[in-house]
């Protein structure tokens, strides 16, 4: 198959988009695809005429995650054309001679519905969530009310605006969040009103609003679902603090245990919470939700991630590992979901 593996981007998690996808176009190289790699933002400057046929090494021009966000401004500036939109130079052209789009990309623009509508409308088959899917997980705030309409248990929390008054408050410790962000980017923990200040400011450079809720302490853990089934659980154990961007792509910073060492009870109630996240979102083909499960082992999700990481040391790989499936054969899957859910 002729494929582009799109990533990168202008969000806060550029750099883990681009990790995942150099490891998902080697992994599609490896099984014989005609793939190329692409920065969403940056597109190709070059001529198009026979670009999946050249042999060439697209991945060679992508760095290592880094621990902070990427510079946003800096990236823009490398746009020679000039232009403010979100696709690159020849970006669509070379989408639509693909027979597929593998979508790479995390954070706004490539995870919230936007790209998945533009895809949709021109007849452009892709991977993962379809466009409601996409806006339904992305916002941390909708995701809670449906949540809460379902009865899936969620930590009480309250959405606030940029500069909207608060009405209510959410006692001690709280963890504070961007609406629309992933990769616990914009995420603190405040015990005390000086950090919740400093918690807000943090979360509102990444959304215009953010969601406070209640701090669960416990262990953290994430179950991915494909085509509806779940996988094996996986506990994610931080050296130091909780499970944030640091913590999730610094090699070393956690203990990842797949299957996770909890009861047969524990583990089929969370797989049966992600399966039941994964319908009342309306996702299609692959998703992964996070939980944390209290002292008391009370088990809350916290939310679903529709393109979940595919760097070297991400949860989804593990746990389909754990499934029997090595990475090649994780993306040949998620391939196959892309085809059977597209109709246009």
């Amino acid at each position: 198959m002729k494929i582009v593996v799109l990533a990168g981007g202008i969000s806060a998690e550029r750099d883990v988009s681009l990790s995942s996808g150099a490891m998902i176009y080697k992994a599609l190289k490896k099984d014989g695809h005609q793939a190329i790699l692409l920065d969403v933002y940056l597109g190709y400057q070059g001529d198009v005429e026979g670009i999946f046929e050249r042999q060439e090494d697209w991945a060679a021009w992508i760095s290592a995650v880094g621990e902070e966000s990427p510079d946003i401004e800096a990236v823009k500036a490398l746009r020679k054309d000039k232009e403010k939109g979100f696709f690159g130079p020849n970006v669509l052209d070379i989408c639509q001679r693909a027979d597929c789009v593998f979508l790479a990309l995390h954070g706004v623009g490539g995870e919230d519905g936007r790209i998945q509508a533009c895809f949709e409308l021109l007849g452009i088959p892709y991977t993962g969530a379809d466009m409601a899917g996409s806006v339904l997980a992305m916002d941390k705030g909708i995701t809670k009310d449906i949540f809460k309409a379902y009865g899936i248990p969620t930590p009480e929390g309250i959405r606030l605006k940029r500069g909207e008054k608060e009405k209510e408050r959410i006692p001690y410790p709280c963890i504070v969040k961007a609406c629309c962000s992933g990769s616990s980017v914009g995420v603190c923990i405040a015990r005390n009103d000086e950090e919740y200040g400093a918690a807000k400011e943090e979360a509102f450079r990444y959304s215009d609003e953010v969601i406070i809720e209640r701090y669960i302490k416990g262990r953290e853990f994430s179950v991915g679902v494909m085509d509806g089934r779940a996988l094996p659980v996986i506990e994610m154990a931080p050296k130091e603090g909780f499970y944030d961007y640091r913590n999730k792509y610094q090699a070393g910073a956690a203990v990842e245990t797949c299957p996770a060492e909890v009861s047969a009870e524990k583990t089929l109630e969370m797989q049966e919470i992600a399966e039941k996240v994964f319908w009342v979102l309306r996702l299609k083909s692959y998703a992964r939700m996070d939980f944390v499960m209290s002292g008391e082992e009370e088990v809350f999700c916290l939310e679903a991630n529709t393109l979940p990481g595919m760097t070297p040391i991400s949860l989804l790989p593990q746990e389909a590992a754990a499934a029997g499936m090595d990475f090649g054969q994780l993306c040949e899957r998620i391939l196959q979901g892309a085809n059977k859910m597209q109709d246009i």
